[in-house]
């Protein structure tokens, strides 16, 4: 392990390996960057590998930000069963011939699957019904529904399609897709809505995150890895490369800083970065009515 004499600040672009949540992820970055002061922007599920957008001390404060960023997948889809979890690691549910099943089929369900979509989450997840964890109320036994929620499927392609026969001998079909999406989007409920739209069932048998925002699997690094070199993005360059940059003299730098609110320029929708002078990192902002609304300070 490199020798680190300081706690680094900063973003880590961690490639998950399959088998580990989230927050394995982030108690072993823990270890490696020695602080506790470590943060996860959006989970991934234990079978899921790819992308893991995780803060160090100050960058932290970017994560919320980023976590409502689009993310981008590549799966494989099995068409002909239904699970408990929607994906691989859940018991079966259902079996069903899916041989009849026509790439115009499949392509017309996925055209249905793309756009603004109202989605209801998987059963098994960490979304809370009235306080309680939905995975522990299917563990529990509890009857009960998910509303839905709106996301937005911006992209939903098919790749690949082959036939296979599933364990107990049922003929299946495997699908390879990409996927990119809002934040909260479950690409487990877009396997299984897919699947009863073609009135076969269906699951997810293989994710791979592979953006999440402007950080791809190409700045990723392993566990392994990062054990040996811990690379870490500056929160400066971190933010630069997320959002809007404006950069502001000193006089409104200082005024910024004091609490004072800026007339801000048109950027849209969304926090802005704020950069002084020295081209240091000040704050994270979002346009209220004409003037800056800070959402992190960092000068």
């Amino acid at each position: 392990m490199t020798d680190q004499t300081t706690t680094p600040d900063g973003l880590v672009i961690v490639d998950k390996p399959s088998g580990f949540t989230s927050h394995d992820v982030v108690a072993k970055m823990r270890g490696i960057a020695r602080t506790r002061r470590v943060g996860h922007a959006g989970t991934l599920d234990p079978m899921a590998t790819g992308v893991l957008v995780l803060g160090v001390e100050r960058a932290t404060k970017l994560l919320g930000h980023l976590a409502l960023t689009e993310k981008e997948y590549l799966g494989t889809i099995r068409l002909g069963q239904d699970t408990v979890t929607d994906d691989a690691e859940g018991e079966i549910l259902t079996s069903t011939d899916a041989s009849a099943v026509t790439r115009e089929g499949i392509d017309a369900g996925v055209a249905a699957l793309t756009g603004p979509l109202m989605q209801v989450p998987s059963k098994v997840s960490a979304i809370k019904i009235n306080g309680k964890r939905s995975y522990a109320r299917v563990r529990g036994g509890e009857e009960f529904e998910i509303p839905a929620r709106p996301v937005t499927v911006s992209s939903f392609k098919v790749y690949d399609v082959r036939e296979a026969v599933a364990d107990n001998g049922t003929p299946v079909v495997d699908l390879v897709v990409s996927v990119v999406c809002s934040s909260g989007t479950y690409i487990r409920a877009l396997a299984r809505d897919l699947g009863a739209g073609l009135g076969v069932g269906g699951h997810l048998t293989a994710l791979r995150r592979t953006r999440v925002g402007p950080y791809a699997l190409d700045a990723a690094r392993t566990l392994d890895q990062l054990q040996e070199e811990l690379t870490v993005m500056p929160v400066a360059d971190a933010a630069a490369a997320a959002f809007p940059r404006w950069d502001v003299d000193e006089r409104r730098a200082r005024l910024l800083l004091n609490g004072v609110r800026l007339d801000i320029p048109e950027y849209g929708t969304g926090p802005v970065a704020v950069f002084g002078p020295g081209g240091g990192l000040l704050a994270l902002v979002e346009d209220q009515q004409g003037k800056t609304k800070s959402l992190a300070v960092f000068g």
